[in-house]
C-alpha cells in the first residue's frame, strides 16, 4: 500500500469525518464537493471535530493544527483528483447520483487512482462498470463518529483485484480504523445487516402505536445492556437517512407498513426539521437527551 494523497468526494455527514480522520493520521487530503458553499460549511464542521478529537482522543492542539494543514479544498473534480492515489466517494445515497459521479470521475482521474465507495446500502457491483476501472473499485464503509466507532467494512465485488482489497485493509489500519473484511457482496454489509432489522422493528412498534420511543429504547438498553436504544441510534445516523431508505423500499415493495412509516416520519420529523443530533432534535432533544440521564433506566 503506497497511498499518500487521498481525495474525499462529498463533505456531508460522513464525508467530512472521513476526511478529518484521514488527515489526522498524516495523509494529504483533498476535500471535494460540488459547491464552495458546501466546502465552507465543511471547514466549520472541521473546527468542531478538532474539539471532539481533543476531548475524546486526548489529541493535542499541535496534532489538530497539523490535521488542518493536511486538508485542501476544491469544487473542481479534475483538480481534486489530479494527484489522488485513492478516492473515497461519500456522495448522496442515490444510485443515479453515484453513477453520474463515477462516469464523470472516470474521465478525469489518473489511471493510478483507486476508487472506494462509502455506500452503506448499495453494492459495489452496481457501480463497477461506471467507474471505468472495476478491478480498482470496492466499498470502504465507515460508521458515524468515525474517530470513536472506528469500523471500516471492506467489501469488493466479483472483479475487484485481491491486491487492491488487501491494500485497502492496510489503508484502513493506517487511518486508525478496525478493518472488517467481507468476502462476498452483502446488502447492508455486516453492520446494517444487523442494525436495520432492529431499526425497522423499533419504528414498526412506534408507527403502530405500541409504545413510545423512550419506552422502546429503555426496553432494549435494560434487557440487553446496550448503551443506546434504536431511536437514539437513529438520531445519530440521521432520520433523513432512514426516511430515504424507507421511501425507496415503500416505492419498490408497496408494503403498507413501509408506506405508513414514511408518512409518519415525514409528518412528525422531516417536515418539522427534527432530523436528529444534527438539528438539535429528533426522537430526543440535544445536547442533553433523556437517555443520558442517570435515572433513565430506573
Amino acid at each position: 500500500m503506497n497511498y499518500k494523497n487521498i481525495t474525499v468526494a462529498g463533505s456531508g455527514v460522513l464525508g467530512y469525518q472521513i476526511a478529518f480522520q484521514t488527515a489526522f493520521h498524516g495523509f494529504c487530503v483533498t476535500v471535494y464537493d460540488i459547491t464552495d458553499e458546501n466546502l465552507e460549511k465543511a471547514k466549520n464542521k472541521f473546527n468542531n471535530l478538532g474539539e471532539a478529537y481533543k476531548k475524546d482522543l486526548k489529541a493535542t492542539q499541535r496534532q489538530i493544527d497539523k490535521t488542518h494543514r493536511n486538508l485542501k479544498y476544491t469544487s473542481n473534480l479534475a483538480e481534486a483528483v489530479k494527484d489522488a492515489d485513492l478516492l473515497i466517494e461519500a456522495v448522496p445515497e442515490n444510485p443515479a447520483i453515484k453513477i453520474d459521479f463515477y462516469k464523470t470521475l472516470a474521465k478525469v482521474a489518473p489511471e493510478k487512482t483507486v476508487f472506494v465507495t462509502n455506500s452503506s446500502t448499495l453494492l459495489p457491483s452496481q457501480f463497477a462498470e461506471s467507474t471505468g476501472r472495476p478491478s480498482k473499485f470496492l466499498a470502504l464503509h465507515f460508521a458515524n463518529t468515525v474517530w470513536i466507532h472506528n469500523t471500516a467494512e471492506i467489501m469488493g465485488h466479483a472483479t475487484t483485484n485481491p491486491q487492491i482489497f488487501n491494500d485497502i485493509i492496510d489503508f484502513a489500519k493506517a487511518i486508525g480504523m478496525l478493518p472488517l473484511p467481507l468476502y462476498k457482496e452483502q446488502p447492508g454489509y455486516i453492520l446494517n445487516s444487523l442494525l436495520v432489522p432492529l431499526i425497522n422493528a423499533a419504528t414498526a412498534l412506534l408507527v403502530n402505536e405500541v409504545a413510545k420511543p423512550e419506552t422502546i429504547d429503555k426496553t432494549w438498553m435494560k434487557a440487553t445492556g446496550a448503551p443506546l436504544g434504536p431511536f437514539a441510534i437513529l438520531d445519530i445516523v440521521g432520520i433523513t437517512t432512514a426516511y430515504n431508505i424507507d421511501k425507496i423500499a415503500a416505492n419498490k415493495t408497496k408494503d403498507p407498513l413501509k408506506i405508513k412509516t414514511v408518512a409518519y416520519l415525514k409528518e412528525h420529523y422531516i417536515d418539522k426539521n427534527k432530523l436528529g443530533v444534527s438539528t438539535g432534535e429528533g426522537f430526543y432533544k440535544y445536547p442533553n437527551p433523556a437517555f443520558k440521564n442517570p435515572n433513565f433506566l430506573k
